[in-house]
């Protein structure tokens, strides 16, 4: 995702009820910021800004759209709206929640509810840097993923596809249990216009068909995903792109490489989930889930499903993190 170059909204602002604390994250697509309600409780907002769209200058409230950039952010603002009202339907403690979403300052704002925790890709690096050559144990990974698929199995239930599955973008609470944030449904929708917007994919995770923007997306792409976020938190960093792939494909090579860490079963689930040919992998979350938890049960884990460990990795003297 592209950098965001426009100015956040001032500290100390009130919009839609919420007042603005600060911004607390931001790229090409949007800006977070935490917020607090009237009674002091805090949320995460994030505003629709495409970057490649609009400009926003210091002292600006509302976005300045070039008229030839007008219909985009129309039809990018229409779909990110669609998407809050959907999201707002699910109640699964491990999706983010959205409490809330409303128009302001030409765009709309979609209000979340506030966790406290970091980022897997915030406990991976720091791992990396301490642990050496295992990153992130098996029995972590097997763990958060497992949690992570009963909250994505529900986002497709709801026919909705999270698009932009890595670590950056699945939160992990501080008793370890994860959240999946940041969907990228939104971003799908202006595909119509391609050339006058930023990638909505994550190179190194995202499916070879987010690429090609020619064949259909589905579960199927969301499961690549998901084994390009595991095997991210294995190797630290994340995979090999799927585009270079096509080129040369070093994943065996990568995955034989991690098998004096790593269990074969699980290093071959991985395999099957980055699967270049969509119709190779698994085709729903549930057929992965069954395979990781048959993992699981066969290395004698009592209760795959109980939340992890991992949360005694987390500092919880540290600042408090965002879910946007």
């Amino acid at each position: 995702m592209g950098n965001q170059n426009n100015a956040p909204l001032p500290d100390g602002i009130e919009v839609g009820g919420y007042r603005i604390v600060r911004k607390i994250a931001s790229g090409g697509f949007s800006i977070v910021y935490l917020a607090e309600d009237g009674t002091g409780e805090k949320f995460a907002i994030k505003e629709y800004l495409p970057s490649t769209l609009v400009k926003r200058a210091a002292g600006q409230l509302a976005p300045s759209i070039p008229e030839q950039n007008l219909n985009t952010f129309r039809n990018g603002l229409r779909c990110f709206f669609e998407e809050g009202r959907a999201l707002a339907r699910i109640f699964h403690p491990n999706v983010v929640r959205v409490v809330n979403f409303f128009r302001a300052f030409d765009t709309v704002y979609m209000v979340m509810a506030w966790e406290r925790g970091r980022s897997l890709q915030e406990v991976v690096l720091r791992n990396r840097r301490r642990h050496g050559r295992e990153v992130m144990a098996e029995r972590h990974i097997v763990r958060v993923f497992n949690l992570a698929m009963n909250g994505l199995r529900e986002v497709h239930a709801n026919r909705l596809l999270h698009l932009d599955l890595k670590p950056a973008n699945i939160y992990l609470r501080f008793d370890g249990t994860p959240l999946l944030l940041d969907f990228g449904a939104a971003r799908r929708a202006l595909d119509a216009e391609p050339q006058r917007l930023f990638p909505m994919y994550t190179p190194g995770f995202a499916a070879p068909e987010l690429y090609r923007r020619t064949q259909q997306l589905g579960p199927w792409t969301d499961v690549y995903g998901l084994g390009a976020s595991m095997l991210g938190c294995m190797l630290g960093q994340p995979p090999q792109q799927a585009d270079q792939r096509e080129l040369d494909d070093r994943l065996p090579a990568t995955l034989d490489s991690l098998a004096e860490v790593y269990s074969r079963p699980l290093l071959d689930l991985v395999g099957w989930c980055l699967k270049l040919n969509p119709l190779e992998r698994p085709q729903s979350v549930f057929a992965l889930q069954r395979a990781l938890r048959g993992i699981a049960a066969a290395a004698g884990e009592p209760n795959p499903l109980r939340p992890t460990t991992i949360g005694r990795w987390l500092d919880s003297r540290a600042d408090e993190a965002q879910v946007g």
